[in-house]
């Protein structure tokens, strides 16, 4: 046993993860075995069975006698099932079990005792009780200052840090995240816990729209991940990326990287899955492609997280104001309690979001009541945390009020402050949305030559961006868009081996590309929408992966019986907000298993092409657009806003310049 114990750790230590479960496989349970099991399935992706190692280990432990040995045990599966799982009534069962057979006197009973407070600091967090949350913190970081246990000092400084934000104390909470971040960066801390704390900092800035904060740390995190990063913290760094480009652009790449973290955290995440999903969904959303943002956004309600404020905006896209409006309003009264960091159940900073997106929907509606009474909201907000990103959303919601209250000189004030917000902070999108408010505010007060000059700018943005939906509405705007020449000729049209493309009196020749033949399908039926599967020329889904495999579901099966527990537990102490939260972690199991057992017992599978085929004909079509581009800048324009990519791909030109086409294909 001791040589296949050494290869395993030398496997590890390799970077095989993989060879090291091979070198286990077959060996007697041991502690040894067991603790080496549960890093090597851990790094190997494979969660439930890391979970499970260190449940048999604790109770190896526990029947030994060694009690506070398992206690740490204990404590260790609950902070992987809080960074993890997401599902607070797992998490506080096994901080129930540690604290039940903790001996303080015994060897590890003081470090079991200041993990268990770490964990209950963010249990207690991400389940809305600030309180409780700073006084679990403070313990956690007294215990383990005292015992030089790095972990439970780390999690308490930064759940500290960013309790003292949300009080409003925002100088002083962001001064100590500064601390933490420098202390990360020495590299004196183990990977796991340097990989989940670099994500928190991350969390806390977006939260304040901290945006160079959380730009800077990113990037840190970004190199980290290249080096020693394993787990779930790989595909994290991802999601921030993902996010980051969603601010800076362009908003393909901030797509692709979506797709990757949505693939990377699979193995780790279930519920939490909802994050990078609806982060995906946003994105799509800025691209303009609706039918891609609603799939991600309903996937992500799915996994029991709220798709808002995304899939408000999406109805509000689609033309469906009375329920855009309805969504968005029911979540601000009524936040889904979610284990989410950017967006805990604490303070006013939650409803930023969706605040902004009710101002934005009243606006396209019309509502001026509700328009003013969301940027009232917001200005309050942002009195209390003066961050310039929530600062700069305060007052883009204060000039859409204005606009629709008849102010002029409010309007164009609020709005010319927000653009300069905006563009303080490299948000290029956000900063030309500004600019058509602002437009509007010119126009209002009678300077059309101003209107015209921002919403001309805005286009500009939106297309180097690559939002072509926004940039066909800044078009639409423009003043002398009818003066234009109404329906320019295009031609595109197959000659031996390449193509002839026309526009206007200017044409170019290209060498064959498989774009330009789906450009031609495309084009060949404006507004048709065609399956991106078809595109690809694949007919058939594969078969897929299960959707939870048999250890997961034997997992998940235990995680129900512990969230029965904290249930009754709960109900007896008439706690029934803490049972209100579990019965919801319950639903969300129950609803997995039902997805993943399908009839007679048999394992449902899910997955496929789809999502490749999604990505291989889009850049596909956009390879091509560009190329035309090269040659054609007006062609390549127009395509670039008509071309809608996504699960569906549509030629859906603009009704305002529309454009005749030539086809020979």
């Amino acid at each position: 046993m001791t040589g296949a114990l050494a290869a395993a750790r030398a496997a590890i230590e390799a970077g095989d993860p993989a060879g090291a479960l091979d070198a286990l496989e077959g060996l007697d349970p041991s502690e040894a075995v067991l603790a080496l099991r549960a890093d090597a399935a851990y790094r190997a992706g494979r969660f439930e069975a890391s979970l499970g190692a260190r449940e048999a280990l604790y109770s190896l432990q526990l029947g030994e006698g060694r009690t506070s040995d398992a206690a740490l045990t204990a404590a260790t599966v609950a902070m992987h099932l809080l960074v993890d799982t997401g599902l607070m009534a797992a998490v506080r069962g096994w901080v129930a079990k540690a604290e039940r057979v903790l001996d303080l006197d015994g060897d590890g009973g003081a470090e079991a005792a200041a993990l268990i407070a770490a964990v209950r600091t963010y249990e207690r967090f991400l389940s809305g009780d600030a309180p409780a949350a700073g006084r679990h913190a403070r313990e956690a970081v007294a215990l383990g200052t005292s015992l030089g246990f790095h972990p439970a000092v780390v999690m308490g400084r930064v759940a500290t840090a960013r309790l003292l934000t949300m009080d409003g104390r925002v100088d002083e909470g962001v001064a100590l995240l500064d601390e933490v971040a420098a202390d990360l960066m020495s590299g004196s801390h183990d990977p796991f816990l340097t990989g989940n704390m670099y994500c928190e900092l991350v969390c806390a800035a977006q939260a304040l729209l901290l945006v160079d904060r959380a730009r800077e740390w990113t990037d840190v995190m970004e190199r980290w991940r290249r080096g020693v990063a394993y787990g779930g913290a790989r595909g994290r760094c991802r999601v921030h990326r993902a996010e980051m480009l969603r601010i800076a652009g362009p908003a393909a790449a901030a797509e692709e990287e979506a797709l990757a973290a949505c693939a990377d955290l699979r193995p780790w995440m279930r519920r939490e899955l909802g994050w990078p999903l609806a982060e995906l969904g946003n994105i799509r959303l800025r691209r303009g492609d609706l039918v891609g943002a609603e799939e991600a956004f309903l996937s992500a309600h799915a996994r029991a997280w709220s798709a808002q404020p995304g899939l408000a905006l999406l109805r509000m896209e689609q033309g469906e104001l009375a329920a855009a409006a309805e969504l968005v309003a029911a979540e601000i009264e009524s936040p889904m309690v979610l284990p989410w960091k950017e967006r805990p159940p604490i303070a006013g900073l939650q409803l930023v979001p969706l605040l902004e997106a009710q101002a934005e929907i009243a606006f396209a509606a019309g509502d001026a009541v509700v328009a003013a009474a969301a940027a009232g909201r917001l200005g309050s907000i942002a009195g209390r945390h003066a961050t310039p990103g929530v600062r700069a959303a305060a007052d883009l919601a204060a000039a859409r009020a204005a606009v629709l209250a008849g102010d002029p000189a409010g309007a164009t004030a609020a709005a010319g402050a927000a653009l300069a917000g905006w563009v303080d902070l490299d948000a290029p999108y956000d900063a030309a949305a500004a600019r058509v408010v602002l437009g509007h505010a010119w126009r209002l007060a009678g300077n059309r030559e101003a209107a015209s000059l921002e919403w001309r700018a805005a286009r500009a943005a939106f297309a180097v961006y690559g939002a072509p939906r926004r940039q066909a509405e800044a078009e639409s705007l423009l003043e002398g868009v009818a003066s234009r020449p109404r329906t320019p000729v295009a031609a595109l049209a197959r000659v031996g081996d390449g193509w002839r493309i026309g526009f206007g009196d200017r044409e170019v020749a290209m060498a064959d590309l498989k774009g330009l033949r789906l450009l031609g399908r495309l084009l060949s039926a404006p507004g048709k929408e065609f399956r991106a599967l078809d595109l690809a020329g694949a007919g058939t889904v594969e078969a897929g992966i299960p959707a939870l495999d048999d250890e997961a579901k034997a997992a998940y099966r235990r995680r129900l019986a512990e969230v029965d527990q904290d249930i009754a537990a709960a109900e007896a102490d008439h706690d029934l907000g803490r049972a209100a939260r579990a019965k919801h972690d319950r639903e969300y199991l129950v609803r997995e298993l039902g997805r993943a057992v399908g009839l007679h017992g048999r394992t449902r599978r899910v997955g496929g092409t789809e999502e490749r085929a999604r990505t291989s004909v889009t850049r596909t079509l956009r390879y091509a657009i560009a190329r035309i581009a090269d040659g054609l800048p007006d062609l390549g324009e127009h395509l670039g806003r008509s071309v809608c990519t996504g699960v569906y791909c549509s030629y859906r030109p603009d009704p305002l310049s529309p454009v005749t086409w030539h086809l020979d294909v």
